[in-house]
C-alpha cells in the first residue's frame, strides 16, 4: 500500500514565486530519484477555523497563504531509499535561512496507507 510524505506550511504571498521555483526543484529531484508522484497545492478554500484550520496548524499571517503538498511512494522502505537518495543530492543543499518560507512552522511527517481507491 503506498506510503506517503506530507506537507503544510505557510509562505509569504510574496514569496510564492520563489517556493514555486523551490517546489519544481525538489518535484524534479523527487521524482528523478524515483518517488511514485509528488504534488505541492496553494490555499484556495481555505478558511481560518474557530477552533482548529490549516492556516491556525502553520500559523498563517495575513500576508502568507498555506501550501499543501505530498510525495508518494510503493512503501516505508522505498520513501527512505528514496530520501537518503534526495537529501544526499546537492541539488538540494540549501541554508535555511535562505529558505522562501518559515521552516519551523511547516508540519510534515510520513503516513502508511490505509484505505486506497
Amino acid at each position: 500500500m503506498t506510503y506517503v510524505d506530507g506537507f503544510v506550511l505557510a509562505v509569504p504571498k510574496d514569496k510564492v514565486d520563489a517556493y514555486k521555483a523551490m517546489a519544481t526543484l525538489g518535484r524534479d529531484v523527487w521524482m528523478e530519484h524515483g518517488a511514485l508522484g509528488y504534488l505541492e497545492a496553494i490555499a484556495d478554500d481555505v478558511p481560518y477555523g474557530e477552533l482548529t484550520s490549516f492556516p491556525r496548524a502553520v500559523q498563517a499571517k495575513e500576508d502568507e497563504t498555506v501550501i499543501f503538498a505530498w510525495i508518494t511512494y510503493r512503501d516505508r522502505a522505498h520513501r527512505d531509499a528514496i530520501n537518503g537518495k534526495v537529501f544526499a543530492d546537492p541539488r538540494m543543499k540549501m541554508d535555511p535561512a535562505s529558505t522562501p518560507f518559515d521552516m519551523k512552522r511547516m508540519i510534515y511527517g510520513g503516513f502508511a496507507g490505509m484505505v486506497e481507491g
